[in-house]
């Protein structure tokens, strides 16, 4: 559900958390909506509400029980402090909303394209809902490479963004700055191989179609058993998180930037072919692709699905 505005310049919008009228009462107190407009700028534990507020926290508790009771509020990760577990709990949504009769039929205010499938969770409600991990420029790892792959990944990123309605902040980070909470509480999107991308290193031996440090970086699929050498081969691959088993990850990668070329590129030219998954497995959501140079100019400008 989103909460649509009008003004001079266009549409403004919020996704919204449905409540029910008996639930309002929850969010009457002043101490309640200023507990809600903190959570709503970032993840916080109830002692440091109470800090910020300046209030006891017993009262934090109890607005807390019954904000989390309502559906506003839920837990988004735990921490050890001092001894003890503390919950960190954020808004839902950014906005509540109470409905007294069934929604009716209206005309569409704005073009917002059906999400697929495939890109669940990482879209989720019209909002991009995962971490977007590029390799740096600069030579890091132990080959000491430079990533070019993240140029490539503007382009993947202006096709997610025909998915949204709701942008509230930027969520890409380079390899280096990714810190393991960002991985552990995220889903991600990963963007070049393992050689250029350490988290794809991390993710690599996770997957079902992986890159081969013994073969070169050559890619391997474990579905197939089959192996594709070239440096325009890439891989698209969505798996579960090694990080966090409630997680996801998205891997689009190849075993040079030619190959992450060319799986961006099947990622904008052929998503249909993409959701279908592995011509092996349909099951599995894993695809190996090639790049071609239709114009012979040098650069790939089309892709070919290998399995």
């Amino acid at each position: 559900m989103f909460l649509v505005d009008r003004n001079k310049e266009g549409f403004l919008s919020l996704p919204a958390q449905e409540i029910k009228p008996e639930d309002a009462k929850n969010l009457s107190s002043d101490l309640a909506v200023r507990i809600l407009k903190l959570l709503a700028a970032r993840p916080m534990y109830p002692i440091e509400l109470a800090k910020e507020l300046k209030v006891h926290e017993q009262k934090v508790y109890y607005h807390i029980r019954n904000l989390e009771k309502a559906g506003v509020i839920r837990v988004v990760k735990q921490e050890g402090r001092q001894g003890a577990v503390a919950k960190y709990y954020a808004m839902e949504k950014p906005a509540v909303a109470v409905r007294f009769r069934e929604m009716e039929e209206a005309h569409k205010l704005f073009n917002v394209k059906s999400g697929s499938a495939f890109l669940e969770p990482f879209i989720k409600d019209g909002q991009l809902n995962a971490l977007i991990v590029v390799g740096s420029p600069d030579p890091h790892g132990p080959e000491k490479a430079r990533s070019k792959d993240g140029y490539y990944g503007m382009d993947l990123a202006l096709f997610l963004g025909t998915f949204l309605s709701y942008v509230p902040k930027f969520y890409v980070k380079l390899d280096t700055d990714a810190r393991e909470e960002d991985l552990k509480n995220n889903n991600l999107i990963l963007i070049g191989g393992p050689v250029v991308n350490r988290v794809t290193w991390q993710v690599n031996p996770k997957l079902p179609v992986r890159f081969d440090k013994d073969q070169h970086w050559a890619i391997h699929s474990t579905i197939s058993d089959n192996n594709y050498p070239t440096d325009e081969s890439g891989l698209i691959v969505k798996a579960r998180s090694p990080f966090n088993p409630d997680k996801s990850v998205l891997v689009v990668a190849g075993k040079r930037y030619f190959g992450t070329r060319a799986a961006i590129i099947a990622f904008l030219k052929h998503f249909d072919e993409l959701s279908a998954g592995n011509v092996h497995d349909r099951s599995v959501k894993a695809k190996v692709v090639e790049g071609v140079d239709m114009d012979s100019d040098g650069l790939i400008d089309e892709a070919e699905f290998r399995e």
